[in-house]
């Protein structure tokens, strides 16, 4: 079966550039029955295929009744369908799964601050020390820099 620009391609180097059938077969890389064939149709048919019905076909409802009551993954769907007599494969429960799910909302929320609005502020040590041992202090980091500094509360030591 040819697509559609081939056969244009081979009714243009016969009508056009007048060309012969085995020359037409060499340009367009295919033999000569099949360039006739083309050539004797009036006009380009693409190949028609009969839907065939999916070993999936009788199990959608249930599935879709699953997906109702939980998020459940694909392998345990699949558990379930083979429970009920499915003897397909895991490929095609899948991208049915993609097909029926809802699409998920980002598990992210992104924030949009101007310059200046907004600051982290997180505890972490800095060599500062008061007395004995070590002390855990503040540090800031701006929005708008990767820089990260010690917070001025951790220049003085608590007396």
């Amino acid at each position: 079966m040819i697509d559609y620009a081939t056969y244009q391609r081979i009714q243009h180097l016969h009508r056009v550039e007048q060309l012969t059938v085995a020359q037409i077969a060499h340009a367009v890389e295919l033999d000569a029955r099949t360039v006739r064939h083309w050539l004797d149709e009036p006009r380009f048919r693409p190949r028609i295929t009969p839907a065939r019905p999916s070993k999936l076909d009788p199990f959608k409802g249930y599935i879709r009744r699953l997906l109702e009551h939980h998020p459940f993954s694909a392998s345990q769907i699949l558990n379930r369908l083979r429970e009920a007599g499915y003897d397909g494969g895991a490929t095609i429960v899948k991208d049915y799964l993609q097909r029926v799910r809802p699409v998920r909302a980002p598990a992210f929320l992104t924030l949009h601050f101007a310059p200046g609005e907004a600051a982290q502020i997180d505890w972490g040590h800095y060599g500062v020390s008061c007395g004995k041992g070590r002390n855990d202090t503040p540090s800031e980091k701006s929005m708008f820099s990767r820089k990260e500094r010690p917070h001025r509360s951790a220049r003085r030591c608590p007396v």
